[in-house]
C-alpha cells in the first residue's frame, strides 16, 4: 500500500493521496472544498524536543522557564528545549473520555515539556495552531487511547487522528468565530461564577441583619417596640442538649438503630447513605435511648472535624427521623418552646455563632475540637417570639431566592461549557457560515504544503 511506502520513495501524487483520508473512513461529510487528512499531515509532531526532569532534580534547578506536563504547567525549570508558539496535546494522563474537559493547551516562548504531552507545531502557522488546538478540544479520543487507569494516546495512534482540513482563509474565519462565541461565553461564565462564589457571603451578611436586628427594625418600628425587647439567652435555656453516646464500632451492625456520626453531617445537610452504620436493638438500653435517640426537630452540631478547613460546627435540623442515634461528639439540642426551633437554627448556621463556637477551639494540627459545655453556654439574642417569627419568615424567603439565584448560575455554568462544545462541533462541519465555496480546495492547500516539504 502507498502510505506503507517511505516518505522519500513516493512520487507527489502517491503522498497527497496517502495524505488523504479514503472516503470509507470519513467521520462525517465535509464542504466541497473541504478535506480530510491526518494530524500529523496538518502538523509537525516535535515529541524528539521532549525531555522528563524528575521533582527532585527539578527543584535543584529552580529557573523562570515554565515546564509542562499533559494538562499544563507543572512547574518552572533553569532552561528551555522550545522557543515558539507551540499545541501541546497529552499523551497519557489527560482527560480524553470527558467530552467537556480540554486535553490540548497552546504554550508560547521558551518552554521545557515532558513525555507526557506531544508537541506539535501547525503547519499553517498561527492559525494553524488555533484550529488545531479548538479540533483536539473538541475530538472524540474513544477508540484512539489505551490502558485501564491511565489512558494513553501514542503517536502511532496520534498519527491516525483524523482532521477535518479547509482552505486557510476559511481556518482564519472559523479561528475568529469561535473565539469571538468563546468571549461571549467566558464573559457569561464570569458572571456566573460571581454569583455563585458570593453566595456565601451574601448569605452571612443576610444571617448577620437577621441576628443584629437589622432585618426586622422595621418590623419593630411599625409596632413600636425596640431592641430592648431582645435579651441574652444561653443555648442550654432554649433547648435540652445530649453530648451523645459513645458507641462500641465492634458492635455496629447492619440492622437496628442508625447511629448518626460525623461523617454524615459535614456541612449543612444530613447524608444518612454515607457509610451507614447500625446497632442492634439488643444493644440499646433506655439510658441509652434518654441520651442519643433523635426526636423530629432536633438539631445536630459536630463537635470535631478538619481544623484547617474549619468543616464542622455546622447545624442541621432533623425532620421525621426514623430510629436515629447521635454518636459521641455530636450535640444533639431539643428546643424548647420558649424559642422558634428554625430562628435557633438559623442563628447555629450564623458567623456570629460560628465565630464564637471557633474560639474556644483545641486539638492538633489538623483535627479540631470544641467541648459540648462549651457550646450549651454560649449566649444567642432573643427577641419577643412574635419577632422570632417574622426573622424566620423573612429569612426562610431571602435565602431561599439566594439558593435559587446560585441554582440558577450553576446551570448557567453547566451549559456554558456544552455549548463550546456544540460550538466546535458545528464549526468542524462546517456549520457556522463562515465557509466560501468559491475558495480553492484544500486539497492543493495539502498538495502544496507536502511538496514544500
Amino acid at each position: 500500500m502507498a502510505r506503507a511506502k517511505k516518505e522519500a520513495a513516493l512520487t507527489p501524487e502517491e503522498r497527497l493521496q496517502a495524505a488523504l483520508v479514503p472516503d470509507w473512513e470519513w467521520p462525517y461529510k465535509l464542504p466541497g472544498n473541504w478535506c480530510w487528512t491526518y494530524l500529523t499531515k496538518a502538523a509537525e509532531c516535535l515529541d524528539n524536543f521532549r525531555k522528563p526532569i524528575n521533582a527532585t532534580e527539578r527543584a535543584g534547578r529552580n529557573g523562570n522557564v515554565p515546564y509542562y506536563g499533559a494538562t499544563g504547567q507543572v512547574g518552572w525549570i533553569d532552561d528551555f528545549l522550545t522557543d515558539e508558539d507551540l499545541v501541546l496535546l497529552g499523551e497519557d494522563g489527560a482527560p480524553f473520555l470527558d467530552l467537556i474537559k480540554d486535553k490540548a493547551y497552546l504554550i508560547t516562548g521558551k518552554a521545557w515539556v515532558n513525555n507526557h504531552a506531544h508537541i506539535l507545531r501547525s503547519l499553517f502557522g498561527d492559525t494553524g495552531n488555533r484550529y488545531l488546538l479548538h479540533y483536539l478540544n473538541s475530538f472524540n479520543y474513544a477508540g484512539y487511547v489505551n490502558g485501564t487507569t491511565r489512558l494513553k494516546l501514542t503517536q502511532a495512534s496520534m498519527d491516525t487522528i483524523p482532521i477535518p482540513l479547509p482552505p486557510l482563509a476559511e481556518q482564519q474565519r472559523i479561528v475568529d468565530r469561535i473565539e469571538s462565541l468563546f468571549a461571549k461565553l467566558d464573559e457569561a461564565k464570569e458572571k456566573a461564577q460571581a454569583v455563585v462564589d458570593s453566595f456565601e457571603t451574601r448569605k452571612a451578611a443576610i444571617l448577620h441583619k437577621a441576628f443584629t436586628g437589622e432585618l426586622t427594625a422595621k418590623w419593630r418600628e411599625e409596632r413600636g417596640v425596640g431592641m430592648e425587647s431582645w435579651e441574652k439567652r444561653r443555648i442550654n435555656e432554649l433547648a435540652r442538649p445530649r453530648a451523645g453516646y459513645a458507641f462500641d464500632s465492634k458492635k455496629f451492625s447492619n440492622t437496628g438503630y442508625q447511629v448518626v456520626r460525623m461523617g454524615n453531617l459535614y456541612g449543612e445537610t444530613l447524608d444518612l447513605f454515607r457509610k451507614p452504620v447500625f446497632i442492634s436493638e439488643d444493644d440499646v438500653d433506655d439510658s441509652i435511648l434518654n441520651r442519643a435517640l433523635i426526636k423530629d426537630g432536633d438539631i445536630l452540631i459536630t463537635l470535631t472535624g478538619t481544623k484547617y478547613k474549619r468543616d464542622y460546627g455546622y447545624a442541621v435540623c432533623v425532620s421525621s427521623p426514623n430510629k436515629l442515634l447521635v454518636n459521641q461528639r455530636i450535640l444533639c439540642l431539643t428546643p424548647f418552646a420558649c424559642v422558634e426551633r428554625n430562628y435557633l437554627l438559623y442563628y447555629l448556621k450564623s458567623n456570629l455563632f460560628r465565630d464564637v463556637f471557633f474560639s474556644c477551639e483545641t486539638g492538633g494540627v489538623n483535627q479540631g475540637n470544641v467541648s459540648s459545655k462549651f457550646v450549651e453556654n454560649i449566649e444567642i439574642p432573643i427577641p419577643t417570639f412574635d419577632e422570632q417569627l417574622e426573622i424566620t419568615t423573612v429569612l426562610d424567603r431571602t435565602l431561599a431566592h439566594e439558593q435559587q439565584a446560585k441554582e440558577a448560575a450553576e446551570a448557567v455554568l453547566d451549559q456554558i461549557e456544552l455549548m463550546k462544545k456544540s460550538i466546535l462541533a458545528r464549526a468542524f462541519r462546517g456549520e457556522l457560515g463562515t465557509n466560501d465555496p468559491s475558495e480553492e480546495s484544500a486539497v492543493e492547500l495539502l498538495r502544496m504544503i507536502l511538496e514544500s516539504k
